[in-house]
């Protein structure tokens, strides 16, 4: 056997501080230079990262919700707008410039769940009474409404924007068409609540995670399950592809990050961490990994940070 590279090996993660409570959703822009953070604090924060850049980093704050920012997600098109879903029941969208909110809407409840179609042009909120809106963004105003009488965890659009997924508290994963939300498809993916999905940047696959400690590999054009990763205990929370697709990485209350290669199922690579992850992402064009979850200080406050794992010096 010749010599193989181990992949991640020698990395190291980054701390990056500035909220005040712990940090729910973290996300990359889609050129990859700006990450924004979502907090229990109320507020969201963009920082400017730089891969081979040291010193501080400046962040920018966006201030407005009234209640905890539970996800956000930019827009896949423009690399300067961002929106977010907060406990407040309102929707916004942000310029990370600014930092200032350029659209606002009050939805009927708790917003926990956000996503943008591919092309843009309209944005997917769920919340705690599993009801599902879609706002179409230049008008910001809800186009469809529908209430499920299931658990609705994370939902994703496939890379076209013909497809809309659910996954469930009911172990199963609901294809819909887009934009009829007629039901397409029921894949019963797990033994137990589905909590996150991801969609492969490539889109060969979609892969979805459970309250059975699995993470489940699906075809997408045959919705096929092809394989599992076991590396994880408990519950998935967060899962994330990295840009190429060769990669998945996966957390949940472990004390680790597992990233796993994606055509074989083994896993690669962990990065330890303190506490429960609540958000995984890989940048959109590099091997950098952000994370964040339930960290405490020694005295068992919040700390509010996220990581960055990936580079080369610490």
């Amino acid at each position: 056997m010749g010599e193989t590279t181990i992949p991640f090996k020698n990395l190291h993660s980054r701390e990056y501080q500035g909220h005040k409570k712990k940090v729910h959703s973290v996300a990359w822009n889609c050129s990859g230079t700006k990450l924004a953070s979502g907090s229990v604090d109320q507020t969201a924060r963009i920082w400017h990262i730089e891969p081979h850049g040291h010193g501080k980093v400046k962040d920018v704050e966006l201030k407005g919700h009234s209640d905890s920012v539970d996800q956000l997600c930019w827009d896949p098109k423009h690399a300067e707008l961002i929106a977010t879903a907060s406990g407040d029941k309102t929707v916004r969208l942000w310029d990370a410039r600014s930092g200032k909110c350029s659209q606002q809407v009050e939805l009927s409840g708790e917003n926990i769940n956000i996503t943008y179609k591919p092309d843009g042009t309209h944005v997917a909120v769920g919340n705690r009474d599993d009801e599902l809106t879609i706002l179409d963004v230049r008008k910001f105003k809800p186009i469809h409404k529908r209430k499920f009488n299931y658990e609705v965890n994370e939902i994703a659009w496939n890379m076209s924007g013909d497809m809309f997924f659910l996954t469930t508290g009911n172990g199963t994963v609901e294809v819909l068409s887009y934009p009829t939300l007629q039901p397409v498809d029921t894949l019963m993916a797990h033994t137990a609540g589905c909590y996150c999905i991801a969609i492969d940047p490539l889109g060969r696959y979609f892969a979805v995670g459970s309250a059975d400690s699995l993470v489940s590999l699906w075809d997408i054009k045959d919705m096929l399950c092809l394989r599992t990763f076991t590396k994880l205990e408990c519950p998935v929370r967060t899962i994330s592809f990295n840009n190429t697709g060769d990669y998945i990485a996966s957390a949940s209350e472990d004390l680790f990050i597992d990233i796993a290669n994606v055509q074989t199922g083994r896993s690669v690579h962990q990065i330890p961490c303190r506490a429960a992850m609540n958000s995984v992402e890989w940048n959109p064009k590099c091997n950098l990994l952000a994370y964040a979850g339930d960290d405490k200080n020694k005295y068992q406050a919040d700390e509010g940070v996220f990581r960055i794992f990936g580079f080369e010096s610490a």
